[in-house]
């Protein structure tokens, strides 16, 4: 497989930052809250993607305001490659094991259809997508995932 997975670690918090453009509206005035310090406390979890061996794309959540909040960020010329469905179902089962409920912003249509297919559902009340996360087995892939693994 060309894509591999890695949990993101403090130690690689220029990867959030990085990428924390591509997976907030350019008007949202509280980016800071989704990259500032991360990885430090233990609520916060994500994963990345190497594509070929370049940073594809990142999955992340914070803890803010006491709720669980996602942030998914591909890179254009990686885009409809999977590799955004590909994060997600693995994050989502590593989600479940420290939150009980997640959310997300869906800043367009494309992005509101993408978290529907994960099974997000939009609350008008909170302008936010939703969804209650069931405790699962966490199945790892074999291919070049590997939790223990620092990207050097």
């Amino acid at each position: 497989m060309k894509t591999e997975l890695y949990f993101l670690r403090s130690s690689e918090a220029k990867i959030v930052a990085d990428m924390v453009p591509l997976a907030h509206d350019d008007n949202d005035a509280n980016k800071k809250l989704f990259t500032e310090f991360y990885g430090l406390k233990s609520t916060d979890l994500g994963l990345y993607a190497l594509y070929l061996g370049e940073i594809a794309g990142a999955i992340w959540s914070r803890e803010i305001e006491g709720k669980a909040t996602l942030s998914v960020a591909v890179v254009e010329k990686f885009r409809y490659l999977g590799i955004g469905s590909q994060m997600m179902t693995q994050f989502l089962l590593e989600a479940a094991v420290v939150y009980e409920e997640i959310e997300v912003y869906a800043y367009n249509d494309d992005a509101k259809r993408f978290y529907e297919k994960f099974d997000f559902v939009y609350d008008d009340a909170k302008g936010m997508m939703l969804r209650v996360l069931e405790k699962k087995e966490i199945v790892r892939p074999s291919d070049g995932y590997d939790p223990t693994r620092w990207m050097d």
